[in-house]
């Protein structure tokens, strides 16, 4: 059997979680992702703060090593307002959580949006839910709901045509609905943002392409990579989700040169991936475990999660084992990295099918307790049956 398995952890997003850490533990887990979400974006993570953290969740059982978000300032990424200082507070927050024992920090360079849905309570045949991508009802929010000037120049002649015939009958309801659930992946989007509030946040990326937010990337990590060194730390950035440029902003960690890019500009141990195979996965041009053969070295951190594509541009997040990513092959890969590396790299079962009884329970989109239970068992199956016979 294999020396060194994934190190097997769930997020939680802290006390007010309707997922409890007793939930979490039950599930078979060693370990729990979570961040700091009470702190704004762009102050410094205090160390009191960490150290109650980390101690609620010891007290439950598990460790906490990994940081799912240390969020990166819009500032930051358009590098305006205050983002020196942001820099400074993120250097600071750094060796906050070194000194309290914390090894991985993830992050993402998304602009505005941390991730993007049209429905996040698609009906799977089952019975169970899944989040869902509907390419058509995209395109009615941006063209109709958001009414986001220019749009109409990112979609095609019939996509536009069928966006009209469609919105022409769609019900107040499912209008709202579509709006309110392409909004969730904004910080804070517990609150009811207006259309005006969004196409403020749009415009302040005005001016800014791939290329230049690619810079603004790379200089972040410039700065902030010899801090992580210093301390032991290991940064993961996060894909863009979708992989793939919405609402006119640049995307810059969506395929493999872009992880390519980045590694190459920053070189660095401590310079790496969050592999999500379900972000990376949702293009089909993105081959997942090749990629994850070439950046063997910097994969700090897993989403294991699938998605189920189709040629119009619409996904759904599939069961772990029964999406267009091979999980098969990617575990086996995971392994082989495990051995030469010496190491068990962390990893949490993402976006599980909400299903059973938590069908009546609300829960963060994406994770309700008994999917990502069903979930892990299945990844943990795989990793337990080839870790036999390699």
């Amino acid at each position: 059997m294999s020396d060194y398995l994934m190190h097997q952890t769930m997020r939680w997003y802290g006390p007010h979680d309707k997922v409890s850490l007793s939930d979490i533990r039950q599930a078979g887990c060693k370990g729990v992702v979570t961040a700091l979400h009470q702190i704004p974006v762009g102050d410094v993570w205090p160390v009191e703060e960490i150290e109650k953290r980390k101690k609620m969740i010891e007290h439950a059982g598990m460790t906490w090593t990994v940081i799912e978000s240390l969020p990166v300032s819009d500032d930051i990424k358009k590098q305006q307002g205050n983002y020196k200082q942001h820099i400074e507070n993120y250097k600071q927050s750094l060796r906050n959580v070194a000194a309290c024992g914390l090894k991985v920090i993830t992050y993402n360079f998304m602009p505005v949006l941390d991730w993007l849905r049209t429905d996040v309570n698609y009906e799977m045949p089952d019975g169970s839910k899944a989040l869902y991508f509907n390419r058509l009802d995209f395109v009615i929010f941006d063209l109709f709901l958001l009414q986001r000037n220019g749009a109409e120049k990112e979609f095609s002649k019939v996509e536009i045509e069928q966006a009209k015939i469609k919105f022409a009958s769609m019900s107040e309801e499912k209008k709202r609905s579509i709006f309110q659930n392409c909004l969730l992946g904004l910080p804070g989007s517990d609150e009811a943002f207006t259309p005006e509030q969004v196409l403020n946040a749009l415009k302040s990326y005005e001016g800014i392409d791939t290329d230049q937010l690619k810079n603004h990337l790379f200089y972040f990590l410039r700065e902030i990579i010899p801090v992580a060194e210093e301390c032991g730390l290991k940064m993961a950035i996060h894909p863009d989700d979708p992989p793939y440029a919405v609402m006119g902003l640049p995307r810059i960690m969506s395929t493999e040169q872009d992880a390519a890019d980045m590694l190459e500009a920053v070189p660095s141990p401590a310079n790496g991936l969050c592999f999500c195979t379900g972000s990376f996965g949702a293009r089909a041009d993105n081959d997942i475990p090749k990629m994850l053969h070439r950046f063997a070295d910097h994969v700090h951190f897993l989403h294991l999660r699938n998605t189920k594509r189709d040629a119009e541009g619409n996904f759904f997040e599939a069961d772990h084992l029964a999406g267009d990513t091979n999980l098969y092959e990617v575990i086996k890969e995971v392994l082989h990295i495990q051995q030469r590396r010496k190491i068990s790299i962390p990893m949490r079962p993402d976006h599980g099918h909400q299903m059973l009884d938590d069908l009546n329970k609300t829960t963060y989109p994406g994770y309700s307790a008994i999917g990502r239970l069903k979930g892990l068992a299945e990844l943990r199956g795989v990793e337990y049956a080839l870790s036999n016979i390699m």
